[in-house]
């Protein structure tokens, strides 16, 4: 999923780039279309973008996926969300799973992730609070149910 965020260039013009990773920071349209084109499975191959956390950008056609692939996971935070449009991804599963996390450990690894980067506490403090935790507690409360849940 993370490979459909919009381009930096593309957020700051939203005023939003503050809040990359936020639900309307994805382009959930191009992400159903890839979807729905892997699960038609007619193409020989579906070439599709893969986010880079080194540079921060999606790399368009990062990935190749031929049409022999037989299982395609698809992991993201906001796949089983049931606000429209996002509510039209779930029935593209096979099978959903939704990975459950308590709210403190969810921040230490928010918290871990950005300080791995090597941020300063404050711009850490930031993204966790202000944008990383919101986002995952609005997912808790807004996604559809699973077909298995998964205690982390």
């Amino acid at each position: 999923m993370d490979g459909f965020h919009f381009d930096d260039a593309v957020l700051t013009d939203m005023g939003r780039l503050a809040n990359k990773g936020a639900i309307d920071t994805f382009d959930v349209h191009g992400l159903r279309h890839t979807l729905a084109r892997l699960k038609a499975n007619v193409d020989d191959v579906v070439a599709v973008p893969v986010f880079d956390r080194a540079i921060e950008i999606a790399r368009a056609g990062g990935r190749l996926i031929p049409k022999e692939t037989g299982i395609i996971v698809c992991e993201g935070n906001y796949l089983l969300m049931r606000q429209q449009p996002w509510d039209r991804l779930k029935p593209l599963f096979d099978l959903t799973v939704l990975v459950e996390v308590e709210i403190e450990e969810l921040r230490r690894r928010l918290r871990a992730r950005w300080e791995g980067l090597g941020l300063d506490e404050d711009v850490v403090g930031r993204k966790v609070e202000g944008n990383d935790l919101p986002n995952g507690i609005a997912i808790m409360a807004g996604s559809a149910e699973p077909d298995l849940r998964v205690r982390n």
